[in-house]
């Protein structure tokens, strides 16, 4: 009999690692436990399953337990880890259906907790009608309350879930607000003035956007009925938090697993914690930033498959380096796309790096195409070298898969007087003869070496 790795958690990199550990060694015995009812699901889907362009949860599922098994990986489901005993090399687990609780021993140890909604602590986060979106199952209570008839929808908090919950519910025909306390939509990612450009689009697509306001209550009896801000009260029949998540990482930290300065799991690039034979990934780690050098703690569904697989590569012997992430990302608000990756000019001027950013506004296709519609890029760049670090994306159909361009450049640290001369596809419906992309690396390129 070969060793046994237990995983806790089993969502993208929980499961990506141990399909990746089974693959490479069939002796390995496997056992994930997952506190809920869903496994290997695709998170980043949900706001699109309430909006109706997904059909069904099933669509989300990405393998069933069943299909687990067959590949020899023993998933227990409503099962939650409550703690972890380094020095018998065990988990307590408690059964959530039939209420018992048992030990499991392990070799090795996947901790892949993921992350959960931050709750703010204000008055009436408990009345019936306050909802936050990172399950399924939260998923599906939205959508029965989005196909209902429509009313008055509040959205804390203006990130990327945020975002995609009013695009969800506007569609849905409901009144939506967004109040976010800082003075700018996806702000944690966003310069001012790009966020200034979603707002403008929510705005006429008639969602009312409140921008720097704290929510001081959520009122109601029993059930929400309104939102107190530091300014007015808005009407709610439903309010979604979307402020943020927060690394799940207690289990690790109660059993004297470092933790980083986030509050994630302290992890070497081949995902190993400080405890030998324990391992972490996913958005419960923290991983290297390439621009900034710095360990941050990502939310992203590229970053958490990917540390899963470094994972199950090196618990079965191997020797993969995770080389990083930029935090490159995109969403939506109706036609309107975002993308961005790597650092904006205030976070590498953060990290100690002399930087320059430029910005330019064209069109994502020939200016005769009907489909042309509006783009923006910012483009962040070392101040002498020009090497590119950031950039940020705005504009209609198109625009915002322009970002792996940006993503692939940082990656190899090219310089923008390099991505200008790119070989760029051409014909009028999907670009201008110049890609817009081509004319920021031009600028920034000049701007890198201006006197200050």
């Amino acid at each position: 009999m070969g060793e046994r790795l237990v995983v806790i958690g089993a969502d993208a990199a929980g499961m990506t690692a141990a399909s990746q550990a089974r693959r490479r060694d069939r002796s390995l015995e496997v056992i994930a436990f997952e506190k809920g009812p869903f496994a290997s699901y695709a998170a980043c889907g949900e706001p699109y399953y309430v909006s109706g362009d997904v059909d069904t949860l099933d669509d989300l599922i990405a393998r069933t337990p069943e299909q687990f098994a067959k590949a020899g990986i023993d998933l227990r489901l409503h099962s939650e880890v409550m703690s972890i005993d380094l020095e018998r090399r065990s988990v307590s687990v408690h059964n959530h259906e039939d209420g018992a609780t048992s030990e499991t021993g392990f070799d090795q140890l996947l901790i892949a907790t993921g992350a959960r909604a931050f709750i703010p602590p204000m008055p009436g986060i408990d009345l019936d009608g306050v909802h936050t979106l990172r399950t399924l199952d939260d998923a599906h209570a939205l959508r029965i309350l989005a196909e209902g008839e429509p009313g008055n929808i509040v959205i804390v908090g203006g990130g990327y879930i945020g975002v995609e919950v009013a695009e969800a519910f506007d569609v849905r025909g409901w009144t939506v607000t967004m109040v976010e306390a800082l003075p700018t939509i996806m702000a944690r990612t966003l310069d001012e003035d790009f966020g200034a450009i979603i707002a403008e689009a929510m705005e006429k697509n008639d969602v009312n956007v409140v921008l720097g306001e704290m929510v001081e209550r959520i009122e109601g009896d029993r059930h929400v009925t309104a939102v107190i801000t530091s300014s007015e009260t808005i009407p709610a029949d439903i309010v979604v938090l979307a402020v943020g998540g927060r690394p799940v990482s207690e289990l690790a930290g109660e059993a004297g697993i470092t933790l980083g300065a986030s509050g994630a799991i302290v992890v070497d690039d081949h995902q190993r914690t400080s405890v030998d034979g324990i391992w972490s990934a996913g958005d419960c780690a923290d991983v290297y930033h390439r621009v900034t050098g710095t360990m941050v703690n990502l939310h992203l569904g590229t970053v958490a498959n990917k540390t899963g697989r470094i994972a199950g590569i090196n618990i079965t012997g191997g020797d993969a380096s995770f080389p990083g992430a930029l935090g490159t990302a995109i969403t939506r608000f109706h036609d309107l796309e975002i993308a961005v990756t790597g650092a904006r000019l205030i976070d590498a001027e953060s990290a100690g790096i002399d930087a320059v950013d430029v910005t330019v506004h064209g069109l994502t296709a020939a200016h005769y195409m009907p489909e042309a519609s509006d783009l923006s890029i910012r483009l962040t760049v070392e101040r002498g070298t020009a090497r590119a670090l950031g950039a940020q994306i705005a504009g209609g159909s198109g625009a915002g898969k322009r970002i792996d361009v940006f993503a692939t450049a940082i990656w190899e640290s090219m310089t923008a007087d390099q991505l200008e001369w790119v070989d760029f596809a051409y014909a009028p419906p999907f670009a201008p003869v110049w890609d817009l992309m081509a004319i920021a690396a031009r600028k920034a390129s000049a701007a890198a070496v201006a006197t200050r």
